[in-house]
């Protein structure tokens, strides 16, 4: 597969062309307002450009990056002569079935259909799909052209020869897929993100830490270890007899609610949505752009380091 339209020029959205443009595709990137369009090839060239600086590509490739790239505000041509198109729109069923039906009204029954969302299962995506097989999720993280791991979720009607597409294209463009067999709320990621907050915001509530102290905690212990070494592989090194014992004792003392914690309902309540507003767990006066150009900054850095490691570990195994 040659030619991709991903719809939407958002955070994922553009994130996503890029990676697609960086791995030789054409890409129409689609959106309802030009002034989305010109954030999404500024956020782009940016991206592209720092990557250039830390010697992560070179500026002939970023250039040829940016060629591939084809900005429009009109869908039927975004999607005109696609093999494979990423929907990432907002978080809005109606909008997104509408957007379907105009796509499929479009494009051949061979182009593969996958959203990016992280909300909706594909037997609501697909509720109009004339067909249903050729839709697939392919769930990115933010950003999605640095973040290595993307998630597919099927669900029963999905052809498998479409899974193993969206998982060879995944391969191919250089990230890490995994196939969840079932779909299932939040999938891998989200789910154990999640439980992981409800204990942080258990400690939070009973006064045994702050914010900080938990953010400082996990950065330099599982932060610290699992970009190489994931939680269960973690375990086997160091013996399950002790995760046994571990788990065990911790267990029954840990949160099992389902509940939203009363202090996180009143932050979003009182406008501390964290960047947007400027307040959160932290203060910001930049609407998080520090921020986020310093988790960026580290996360390219980590990301180079990795790629160093895949190609030495090549050049040994030719020797």
């Amino acid at each position: 597969m040659q030619n991709m339209a991903v719809l939407g020029a958002g955070i994922m959205g553009h994130g996503v062309a890029q990676l697609l443009a960086q791995a030789g595709k054409n890409v129409k990137i689609q959106a309802r307002r030009e002034s989305s369009l010109e954030t999404a090839r500024e956020l782009i060239t940016n991206s592209l450009q720092i990557m250039v600086e830390k010697g992560m590509t070179t500026a002939e490739e970023m250039e040829q990056a940016l060629s591939r790239i084809t900005y429009t505000t009109d869908l039927r041509e975004a999607i005109d002569g696609a093999e494979f198109i990423l929907e990432s729109i907002p978080e809005v069923l109606e909008t997104k079935l509408a957007t379907y039906e105009i796509i499929e009204s479009v494009v051949p029954k061979e182009t593969i259909i996958a959203s990016n969302t992280s909300t909706f299962p594909l037997k609501e995506l697909t509720q109009n799909a004339k067909h249903p097989e050729r839709f697939v999720i392919t769930h990115y993280f933010n950003p999605p052209q640095i973040v290595p791991v993307v998630e597919i979720a099927q669900f029963e009607k999905t052809d498998k020869a479409v899974v193993q597409a969206a998982y060879d294209l995944m391969k191919e463009i250089g990230k890490a897929p995994v196939v969840l067999n079932k779909e299932i709320t939040g999938f891998i990621v989200n789910r154990v993100q999640v439980a992981y907050l409800r204990e942080c915001f258990n400690l939070i509530e009973q006064g045994i830490c702050t914010a900080e102290d938990i953010d400082i905690a996990t950065k330099g212990s599982m932060g610290f270890k699992w970009a190489f070494c994931g939680p269960l592989e973690s375990q086997d090194l160091a013996g399950l007899e002790t995760t046994r014992a571990m788990v065990g004792n911790i267990m029954k003392d840990l949160s099992n609610t389902r509940e939203v914690p009363e202090f996180l309902n009143k932050m979003v309540e009182n406008g501390e949505h964290g960047i947007r507003t400027n307040k959160g767990f932290y203060e910001y006066d930049d609407n998080g752009a520090k921020a986020i150009h310093t988790r960026d900054d580290h996360f390219l850095d980590l990301a180079k380091l990795i790629q160093q490691k895949e190609e030495n570990k090549t050049v040994k195994s030719e020797k």
